[in-house]
């Protein structure tokens, strides 16, 4: 039921996403950091989500629908503001696209092997991408004037967090390629059992 602790928390993810963006647009040191706050604690709610719902053995379709949805819709808003409010660097912004490409790719990956009834399992290398992802862009939303807000302006806050988002971009064309291979294994061996269906079919007739 979407009034399931596991599925409550899936869906703040996306009740945060408004938030994260009057906190950004406020464009001030504890704006940033409450937004970077915000951030984080709905990317935690990913890993409590599916831990919280395999140990009470609720887990519904309607979770697994809108996990994958919850992640892509905080990750897509949080790269766009940062994006549109110049908080990344001309490099910063190669893996931000990589990892928005990877996103539309894997999307389109699961609805199409969703029509052969074929689940695409999260490998472990996702979850660390999964991981170093959210942790990188809850980096960059501090940034620098997030991090003066609490005793941390001499870090350079900005930089550590493209850093890791060059990581996570790095982990993204892995785990897209494995995903894309898998898809393609998938059209290939529907292919060749359409086509054997139809060879049979003109002998049979």
């Amino acid at each position: 039921m979407p009034t399931d602790l596991p599925n409550l928390l899936t869906l703040s993810r996306i009740a945060a996403i408004p938030l994260l963006v009057v906190l950004m647009f406020l464009r001030t040191p504890v704006g940033d950091i409450l937004a970077c706050a915000i951030f984080s604690a709905a990317a935690i709610t990913d890993y409590f989500d599916g831990k919280i719902a395999r140990e009470r053995g609720s887990l519904t379709a309607f979770g697994r629908m809108l996990d994958p949805i919850a992640d892509k819709l905080l990750v897509g808003a949080a790269l766009m503001l940062l994006a549109g409010m110049d908080r990344l660097s001309p490099l910063g912004l190669l893996p931000a696209i990589v990892v928005l490409l990877r996103e539309i790719l894997v999307s389109g990956l699961r609805e199409y092997l969703a029509g052969l009834r074929i689940g695409l399992p999260v490998t472990k290398l996702a979850k660390w991408k999964t991981g170093f992802q959210m942790g990188a862009i809850g980096t960059i939303v501090a940034g620098d004037s997030g991090a003066s807000a609490i005793g941390l302006g001499v870090l350079p806050v900005s930089w550590l967090g493209e850093a890791g988002l060059w990581v996570a971009a790095a982990l993204t064309l892995l785990t897209g390629w494995d995903y894309m291979t898998a898809g393609m294994r998938h059209a290939a061996a529907e292919d060749l059992s359409r086509g054997t269906g139809a060879r049979e079919g003109g002998q049979i007739g």
